[in-house]
């Protein structure tokens, strides 16, 4: 496991505890280590997209050990991360794919609900471009496309879980899911 990993996990652990507002904190965060490890800063120098990956993925179990939200807290770590990418000049649609793509995979391996991890993360990305000025239709289909790729990769059972939240997903912009999950446009 990276050190950037335990750090993400060491500053969420502390935080959570004590935080009302899980989103915000796992945003920033996200946000701070994404920047801090693509900038060079302290011990630890990666890519974009692994800063991201391993961001999420130290978010995602600091959220599980603390038994908080994980819905919440991917919303947090995945607009974070990619707002982060955009500070630092990282593609942005790939951070979100990114992200997500690791949401899902890291909600597995804890236990989680991949269904949920995959909404939450597209909420993240729309919630991102909303932050930075991106557009919101290109962060949303690279996040579901991050989503359904990991789905896919855990198994055929998590594959179907995530298609039927991502459909299921009142916040979402159904023209941009059915279209990718489906091949037609309105």
């Amino acid at each position: 496991m990276s050190s950037l990993v335990d750090d993400v996990k060491d500053s969420l652990t502390s935080l959570i505890s004590g935080a009302g507002d899980v989103v915000s904190a796992t945003q920033n965060v996200a946000k701070e280590n994404v920047v801090k490890a693509l900038q060079g800063v302290g011990d630890v120098t990666v890519s974009g997209t692994q800063a991201v990956s391993e961001v999420i993925t130290g978010g995602v179990q600091a959220l599980s050990a603390a038994g908080s939200s994980l819905t919440g807290g991917v919303v947090g770590l995945v607009e974070g991360a990619v707002d982060g990418a955009k500070e630092v000049g990282v593609d942005t649609t790939q951070a979100a794919g990114e992200a997500a793509s690791t949401a899902v995979h890291t909600v597995s391996t804890v236990g989680g609900d991949v269904g949920e991890a995959a909404v939450a993360a597209v909420e993240g990305a729309i919630k991102a471009a909303a932050d930075i000025g991106a557009d919101a239709g290109s962060l949303a289909t690279s996040a579901v496309q991050g989503s359904l790729k990991a789905a896919d990769e855990i198994g055929s059972e998590a594959g179907s879980l995530v298609r039927k939240a991502l459909l299921n997903a009142a916040a979402l912009p159904h023209d941009i899911i059915d279209a990718l999950l489906t091949g037609k446009t309105e």
